[in-house]
Parts: structure tokens; sequence; C-alpha cells
């Protein structure tokens, strides 16, 4: 049984790697369309709806009758999905093109997390064991979006924007998704405890539509709506920001990405060692507060006049670097939430409950994208992460009354 749930478990990490990759080349793709195909700011920024409303509508459709499908069957389904959209989209000529890109990939992702989200419960025996799967999974992600920014600069030529050779890089990350397909094939996984055997797909949805009577659900869905409002803000337009406001290279403005990415891997590694010794409240509160304090630090130094010409990552000045860190505060706050809740429900009604957090996270990293590309382009970049302030305040208070309320 150890055996089998050690090779599910890589199943389910190398399925997040791949989809880190693939969901979070949004930022990279917004820059390089707005010079391959000179669409502006706020048209860039629809491709984080198009990605992020089929991730919604799919989660909100398929979230109940899911384990009757197949939690291994709507994994593989996806990853044929994305494999066959990579190799098309090196063939892109037109800004169309990635939308349906990100169209396939939001759909793909929604039946994946969902199923990796309720296959952590069948694979763990304890909420702290829960907890800091949780925990280590959303930092293997981080490193997958680490890994995607870094790879995309490999085919990047700064001296020629207009080049699509970049496009080539979904050769790799089809093939990468092959090889997630044919693994889990191969790997066997107990859904049992995730279905009520003989229920209808009725019962299934009214199960389901219960959630909505806890208060303690819906403090919930409303963290994770604010949470990931603030997080696709910075992590879609950090790239943008670095190219426009502090005037560095392109591939330097993706590789921000990247080091950003690698900030979240530490923090979310951090929570699942983090998450066995405090209590999940501590963990959050003192992120959120953290992060907001390194917000009201780090902005100012970006409003300086620097010279960036010929700048290196080994010449580059202070805030080049703080930037992207401030990340390690921000990036334990979800695993933490999103495990305290999946942990104190039914493991059969784990399926539902991460449909909802897939659905809400995905109208507010819409939400976040769009209103920060507002801003960003009426304004400037420092007021749009500045009103970042707002949402994350709100998600301290609610998740201190959540908190109080599972307490009780």
């Amino acid at each position: 049984m150890k055996n089998q749930n050690l090779k599910i478990k890589i199943a389910l990490y190398l399925n997040y790697f791949v989809f880190a990759i693939l969901l979070n080349s949004v930022g990279t793709v917004i820059l390089k369309v707005q010079q391959n195909f000179d669409v502006t700011k706020s048209q860039a920024s629809v491709l984080e709806g198009f990605k992020d409303l089929p991730i919604a509508i799919c989660s909100f459709l398929v979230a109940s009758f899911l384990p009757k499908f197949g939690i291994k069957k709507s994994m593989l389904t996806a990853l044929l999905l994305v494999t066959c959209m990579c190799f098309i989209i090196t063939q892109a000529n037109e800004f169309w093109y990635f939308k349906l890109l990100f169209a396939t990939i939001g759909v793909s992702f929604a039946l994946i997390k969902i199923s990796v989200f309720t296959s952590i419960g069948l694979v763990t025996n304890s909420d702290k064991e829960h907890s800091s799967m949780m925990g280590f999974l959303e930092g293997f992600f981080m490193i997958g979006v680490l890994a995607g920014n870094l790879l995309f600069t490999f085919f990047m030529e700064d001296h020629n924007p207009k080049s699509t050779a970049w496009l080539n890089v979904y050769c790799i990350l089809g093939g990468l998704s092959l090889v997630s397909l044919l693994f889990l094939l191969f790997t066997p996984l107990d859904e049992k405890e995730a279905k009520i055997e003989g229920d209808s797909l009725t019962n299934d949805l009214k199960n389901s539509l219960k959630l909505f009577n806890s208060q303690k659900v819906l403090l919930f869905l409303l963290c994770a709506f604010l949470f990931v409002l603030v997080e696709q803000s910075f992590q879609t337009w950090t790239p943008t920001f670095y190219k426009e406001v502090l005037k560095l290279p392109t591939s330097m403005s993706i590789q921000a990405g990247a080091v950003l990415a690698g900030a979240f891997a530490l923090g979310r590694f951090l929570s699942g060692y983090f998450s066995k010794k405090f209590t999940w409240i501590y963990v959050v509160a003192f992120c959120i507060i953290g992060f907001s304090i390194s917000i009201l630090l780090v902005l100012p130094l970006t409003h300086s006049d620097y010279n960036m010409d010929n700048k290196t990552w080994l010449n580059s000045p202070l805030v080049v670097y703080l930037f992207p860190l401030m990340g390690v505060f921000l990036a334990p706050i979800y695993p933490s939430i999103n495990s305290t809740i999946l942990a104190s429900i039914p493991k059969y009604l784990q399926s539902s409950m991460s449909g909802l957090i897939v659905v809400f996270s995905a109208i507010g990293g819409t939400v976040g994208s769009i209103l920060t590309g507002f801003v960003f382009q009426n304004f400037s970049g420092q007021n749009a992460f500045y009103l970042s302030l707002i949402p994350l305040s709100l998600l301290l208070l609610a998740v201190i009354r959540m908190y109080k309320i599972k307490t009780k």
C-alpha cells in the first residue's frame, strides 16, 4: 500500500509540475504577444480570463460528478488535451491561438486540480500529514513555475523582440505532458473513499450544495478569492513590471518571474514544515502581515531613476532582487487555508469542495489580473501593486473569523 501511495504521489507531483509551467506561462505570453502581435496591455490581460474562466466553469460543472467519472480518467483526459494543444501552438501566427491555448489549459487544469486535491485525502492519514503534503505539493508547483520561466528565457532573442522562436518551447512542454500522461496511465489509484457507492448524481449534487450552508466554507471561499486575486496579479504582471518600470531586458524580466516562483517555492516548502509545528492561523497571519509590510518597504524603491543599460543579475540595484523575494511571505497562505478546509470535511465531499476552491480561485485570478492590467496601463505599475493592500487587509479579517468559527 505504501509503495502504491508513493507512485501516485509522484504522479500528482509530476502533473502539478507540468501544469505549473503551462498556467504560469501567461505572464510571459502577455509580455510577448504585446511585442509579436501589437496588442495593448488591456487586450493582452484577457488571456488571464481565457485561462481562469474555463477553470471556473469546468470546475463548477464537473466537481460533484468527477469521482463517478473517475479521478484517474479525469487527469488522463486533461493531460491528453494539453499535449495536443502544445504541439498546435507552435504554429501560432495570430493572437486568437493563445486564447484557445489558455482556454484548453484552463479546462484541463480544472480536471487536474480537483483530482489532485481529492487524491491527497486518499493517500494521507491525518490532518497534519494532509497539510504537510499540500504545502509540499504547492511548493513543487512553484518549482514548476520557476523552471518554466527559465525554460522560456532560453528561447528569447533580446536583440529581436519580434522573433517567434520562443514558441518552440511548447514542443518541450508537449513532450513533458506526454511523459506525465504515460506515467499516470500505469499507476494504480484506489478511488473508493472518494465516492459513495450507489449514490445518484442528484444526491451528489445535493451533498455539494450543502457546503454552502456552512459559514466556515463561505468564509474560506472568500479567502481563496482574495488570496488568488493578489497572487495572480503579482505572478502575471511581474515580467511586464520589470520590463516597463525597471527598464530591464526581456529575458531578465522573465527571469524575474522565475525568481518570484523560486521565492514562492521556498515559502511553500517552509509551510509544509511549519504546518507540523504551528497552528495554521499563526502561519497565515504572519505571512499576510509580513507581505503587506514588504510591499510598503520595497515598492518605494522602484520609483528611483536607475540606469539599467547593460544590466545583468550581477550588477543590478537591490530592488531588482528584493521585489520577487516578497513571494516568500505570500506563498504559504494558499496551501495552509486549503488544507484546513479540506481536512475538516468528509472525503466524499472533498471533490466538491476542491471544485469550489478552483472556481473561486479562478475568479479571483481573473479579477486580479485584469484590475492590475487596467491600473498598470492607466496609472502606474507601483499603484497597481499598492492596490493589493486592500484585499490583503480583508483576507486577514476573513481568516481570523474563519479560525474562530472552526475552533468553536
